[in-house]
């Protein structure tokens, strides 16, 4: 098996890729508005931190895993375990990775709709005007047919990318977007500032003001540092499983990790200059992206141009994740069962398609589950995926390299393929230790938080008084 696996076929296509999966509507969709809410730097902040401290361990401890048994989650898990009860933690992955995209999907095809909706003038009639823009947005997503035409195109595009294989599918494609992800963001970058009052965007976003972080932006901070890096879905696990022993991990996991977060930087320093100097309001929520930007582009000029740029890229960042996902699912059948990637890819995407199209249509005529539960269906997998299953998934995989695999080992996994070794061994492995215990301890800690509060109506911060 080993022998025949897929590889990548270069370091940089590797990284591009990997950066392509943690590069995704996350960046550019969540993480503006989640900042916009949150106190803007305050918020960015306390994400950077739950990155390095908590993101980068597991990222590291996922590629070793990977490529140390060049398996998919499951087969990962169990062949370093002997075959133990911790396989089910590469079925979390797997289980994760099928509920996120069965909603992502949806998202990405609004923004396949909304870059064809501004390409052809769509935008103009909005200008200035957010009421008719929340309007058009509210009957667009709450339409039965409309949305789910996009989510299918979208979901196509994912199933032949994959069908491609690693080399001529997925790092193809990653090589192809990325680059125009980064220099139309930069291009974005520039027009905003260029704008009269576009400079307060970086004051608010790079000034922090502490007073406007609560709990439950920390836990929004942890769950979007684990969503945007595509942990505790097994992507990191499958996507190191492609890696020959050449590679270094340690500089690839940073360079990942760069990326991601330079595009998360450039996406809100696009978006705040422009919502700053149109007078917009930075704190709108989710419907920043898809409500209040169509009615700002419309006023700058090109207006077209920059908003079909926008949505362009937008896209773009939510195919190279969808992507990363469902290869996940693939890998297992191909790894686990035998299957052929066609079959494999044809088989779930189209099954979560199927699913996607409640999710689409919870927003609409199919909302009992929101009568009943207070939240729609599309909503309830995004909290249960965000909140819970990636931060237990990660948790477990930093207690599983504690507990199970050592930290020894996964030391000298990492270190394969790492030129230079003028370092204290004893030292370093005493930091890793160190990482993976306070990563499980906080994620463990946070989502008991959440747990008790979804459970008993109170948070353990109120309940001690904090």
């Amino acid at each position: 098996m080993k022998n025949n696996r897929e590889q990548w076929g270069s370091r940089l296509g590797f990284i591009l890729a990997a950066s392509g999966s943690a590069v995704g509507l996350g960046n550019i969709w969540k993480y503006p508005h989640m900042a916009g809410q949150n106190g803007g730097a305050a918020f960015t902040i306390v994400y950077l931190i739950c990155i390095l401290i908590v993101g980068l361990p597991v990222l590291l401890g996922e590629l070793a895993i990977g490529r140390n048994t060049q398996l998919s989650p499951v087969g990962a898990f169990k062949k370093l375990s002997n075959a133990s009860y911790w396989k089910w933690v590469g079925f979390l992955g797997v289980s994760s990775a099928f509920v996120i995209l069965s909603f992502y999907g949806v998202v990405g095809g609004w923004t396949l709709r909304y870059t064809f909706f501004s390409l052809f003038g769509g935008f103009d009639a909005l200008s200035g005007n957010s009421d008719s823009s929340a309007k058009i947005f509210s009957l667009f997503v709450s339409n039965d047919i409309n949305p789910i035409f996009w989510l299918i195109l979208f979901m196509s595009l994912c199933m032949f990318i994959i069908i491609k294989g690693v080399k001529s599918g997925i790092e193809q494609a990653a090589k192809i977007m990325m680059p125009i992800i980064i220099v139309i963001l930069i291009l974005l970058v520039i027009k905003g500032l260029s704008l009269e009052g576009g400079k307060k965007g970086l004051k608010f976003l790079f000034m922090p003001k502490f007073s406007d972080l609560t709990p439950s932006s920390i836990v929004m901070a942890l769950g979007h540092a684990f969503f945007t890096l595509s942990l505790g879905m097994g992507t990191m696990i499958t996507y190191g499983s492609y890696l020959g022993k050449n590679q270094n991990l340690i500089s690839s996991a940073l360079w990942v990790i760069i990326l991601d977060t330079i595009i998360a930087m450039l996406a809100g320093t696009a978006i705040f200059t422009i919502v700053f100097a149109m007078g917009a309001d930075p704190s709108s929520g989710p419907g920043l992206i898809f409500e209040v930007l169509p009615t700002i582009f419309p006023q700058i000029g090109g207006g077209v141009i920059w908003g079909t740029l926008f949505f362009f890229i937008l896209f773009m960042a939510a195919l190279t994740s969808a992507v990363s996902i469902l290869e996940v699912i693939t890998s297992y059948f191909i790894d686990q069962k035998g299957w052929t990637r066609e079959r494999a890819t044809l088989s779930f995407g189209i099954l979560i398609t199927i699913v996607g199209m409640f999710c689409s249509l919870s927003m609409g005529s199919f909302n009992d589950f929101k009568i009943i539960f207070n939240i729609s269906f599309m909503d309830f997998l995004d909290e249960l995926s965000s909140k819970y299953m990636l931060p237990i998934g990660g948790a477990l995989t930093a207690l599983f390299i504690l507990s199970k695999w050592s930290v020894k080992t996964f030391l000298d996994e990492i270190l394969v393929g790492v030129q230079t070794r003028k370092f204290d061994k004893g030292l370093l492995l005493n930091f890793l230790k160190v990482l993976l215990i306070v990563s499980s301890f906080i994620v463990g800690l946070i989502i008991l938080n959440e747990l008790f509060e979804l459970f008993f109506g109170s948070s353990l911060q109120k309940i001690a008084g904090f």
